[in-house]
């Protein structure tokens, strides 16, 4: 048996599913990959890096039983080996790494495995990931919204095929822009779709019903883990996550008490921790922030900038945790969307920034209205076309603050909407003119039902340039050509080329950038 001394020499070992449990197909039972009976620790979910800087990442994997995570990191003959925490129950035997000192501009193949108790080692696999360059050219997709609305594993079509298609385009990084999954849309055997045609869903039994428990929440990101296309395209390019309402349940709000039948468990706030814990446990993201310094609310917050060089600053938003519950939005009241830190927050760190673009990467976007109910709205905008209220007066304190500090070259770029579209806000439009103009940039689902393009709300002064949705409401993923995702290169001269595609690969629409 294979011990630490041996590391370099392991071969890399099949059988990602090992651990899942029973899997239902089409109606019919099939059994789980079975496990390679040694003893010693085996991956189930694959291998992922995230938040991939100049300089650092993280590395995360999971493993059947309670083992020691290890990363051997290096380039060529050089490697070290880091031996990290352990895995157990209570994180699910969930594991992660984070990685400092690296080089920048540098490509690095992470090897992780788990170290049992008796030190011996098992199952490995390749985390491979480019820290950004100092300088130069890099790119990143993004998108949002996987297993949602019923559509699942489709193994008759080869699974989340969009995420096949963002892997081909061999991006730096992705950022996934939230509803990573669908806890509160039950995935059953089969689904009739309009056309009479029979959509197929591979199921465990945590996808069932509604996740109300840890274990419900922990399974919905084990299933989303249990496709080939996702596990490959994690395991090559690092991820940006972020969370939005479905990793909890729909347009949720702190606070909110339910009224869901389905739910025996009705405190969003006892839901929304369990979600959090599981996601956290899930997603590549780090315990520490750049420095290495446990962050400052001592929960691991969710908003933080990724830093990718002299041309790219990433800051991820956290568009739920501090969000104001769901009114008419018409509030002459400055309420919620970020909450009063987060906001000074972006704003310090975007007046610091000194890349040549500082891409904002919210999980919703600004002005599209998004009802929750006949009267109140889920979404930053409110239907009123006039000057700001509720949610919309901390858009335009920010919006004002970027202005009157000059900070130039931002573009947003989001998801949640299920479908793509190109806006561009511009004060001469606008019923609040205080802001210079900037693009927000929408893509996703990935693999969700897709919807139409929805009305648009003309306080911030949004031209809907293009936008493309289903042709039906839930459209499935069936074709990918009603399933989206967006593509960002930015030169050696930092001219940045948005691109939105749909899920085959399809250029719908770009737009050269030049920075100012």
């Amino acid at each position: 048996m294979r011990r630490m001394a041996d590391l370099t020499r392991r071969t890399l070992l099949g059988g990602a599913l090992a651990g899942a449990g029973a899997l239902t197909l089409g109606g019919s039972r099939v059994a789980a990959a079975p496990l390679v009976v040694t003893g010693r620790p085996n991956l189930t979910s694959g291998v992922m890096s995230g938040d991939v800087t100049t300089n650092g990442g993280v590395v995360w994997a999971r493993a059947d039983r309670v083992g020691r995570l290890v990363a051997e990191v290096g380039r060529g003959r050089s490697r070290q080996v880091i031996r990290g925490p352990w895995a157990t129950p209570d994180t699910d035997h969930t594991a992660k790494i984070t990685l400092h000192g690296l080089r920048p501009g540098t490509d690095y193949d992470v090897r992780l495995t788990f170290e049992g108790r008796d030190g011996h080692l098992g199952e490995s696999g390749i985390a491979h990931l480019r820290t950004a360059p100092m300088k130069g050219a890099q790119s990143f997709v993004w998108t949002g919204d996987t297993a949602g609305q019923g559509w699942g594993i489709n193994p008759d079509l080869g699974g989340m095929t969009g995420y096949r298609t963002m892997h081909a385009l061999r991006p730096d990084f992705m950022i996934h822009s939230g509803d990573t999954i669908y806890a509160d849309n039950p995935i059953t055997e089969s689904v009739t779709e309009p056309d009479g045609q029979v959509w197929r869903n591979l199921v465990i039994p945590e996808v069932a019903e509604v996740a109300q428990t840890l274990g419900q929440y922990r399974g919905r990101h084990r299933y989303n883990m249990l496709d080939t296309n996702i596990r490959a395209m994690y395991a090559d390019v690092p991820l940006l996550a972020q969370w939005d309402d479905h990793e909890t349940l729909n347009n949720w709000y702190p606070g909110e008490v339910l009224t869901d039948e389905r739910y025996t468990e009705r405190r969003v706030d006892v839901l929304a921790a369990r979600a959090k814990q599981a996601w956290r446990e899930w997603q590549p993201i780090g315990d520490d922030d750049a420095r290495g310094r446990r962050t400052t609310d001592g929960r691991n917050r969710i908003y933080r900038k990724v830093t990718r060089g002299r041309h790219l600053d990433v800051m991820c938003l956290d568009m739920r945790t501090f969000k104001s519950p769901n009114t008419s939005g018409l509030e002459t009241h400055r309420t919620a969307i970020l909450g009063h830190e987060q906001t000074e927050w972006l704003i310090r760190e975007l007046r610091r920034s000194r890349a040549t673009w500082k891409v904002i990467a919210a999980d919703l976007p600004l002005g599209i209205i998004v009802p929750d109910g006949p009267v109140d709205q889920e979404s930053v905008a409110n239907r009123d076309p006039g000057t700001p209220l509720g949610r919309e007066l901390e858009i335009a304190y920010l919006l004002q603050q970027i202005k009157r500090h000059d900070i130039r070259n931002v573009v947003w770029v989001t998801a949640d909407v299920h479908y793509c579209a190109a806006h561009h806000y511009d004060p001469s439009r606008a019923a609040f003119t205080d802001f210079t103009p900037f693009w927000e940039l929408v893509a996703g689902p990935i693999s969700a039902g897709a919807f139409a393009p929805s009305p648009m709300d003309a306080t911030f002064g949004p031209e809907v340039v293009f936008a493309k949705g289903a042709s039906y409401a839930n459209q499935s993923p069936r074709t990918g050509k009603a399933h989206f995702f967006g593509h960002v290169q930015i030169d050696d001269a930092g001219l940045l080329t948005a691109s939105l595609r749909d899920a085959t690969g399809a250029v719908l629409w770009s737009k050269d950038l030049s920075p100012q």
